[in-house]
């Protein structure tokens, strides 16, 4: 099996999350800046095998596009231009920074750390990712 890889678009920063080969597990792997993306993703695939992509869709509280959706389709269009063999899916990200903030509040890391804007991107393409393995089944196996 191959890995799946999570984003988490921001203007600024790209939050990048990746399951282990057996698709078990969602680690947070970095962020990067958008114009840095598609050659981290080529160096990245180079020793990892790749099979989808999985982006964020930011949406309102009614389920609407959010401002920021422009941003996240031209991302989307650059993924499939740079890797045309990689399919990617979208998943309904709504509340996953706030659920990342939370999640490094309670983490016990120090003020400093808690409020590092990177980390959350991270651990909100992390909880994209488990949001996602969650709705195909791979979690709960037992």
């Amino acid at each position: 099996m191959a890995r799946v890889i999570a984003f988490d678009y921001g203007t600024k920063r790209i939050g990048i999350a990746v399951t282990d080969p057996l698709q078990i597990i969602a680690t947070g792997l970095t962020t990067v800046h958008p114009k840095d993306v598609v050659e981290f993703l080529k160096n990245y695939m180079q020793t990892e095998q790749v099979e989808l992509f999985i982006v964020g869709e930011p949406r309102q509280m009614d389920g609407t596009a959010s401002q920021s959706a422009p941003h996240v389709k031209g991302f989307i269009t650059i993924l499939k231009k740079a890797f045309p063999g990689i399919p990617v899916e979208k998943i309904d990200e709504r509340f996953t920074s706030k659920m990342a903030s939370a999640a490094i509040s309670q983490s016990g890391l120090k003020k400093v750390d808690r409020q590092n804007k990177a980390l959350v991107d991270t651990v909100a393409a992390t909880i994209i990712l488990q949001s996602w393995m969650e709705r195909r089944g791979f979690l709960g196996l037992y």
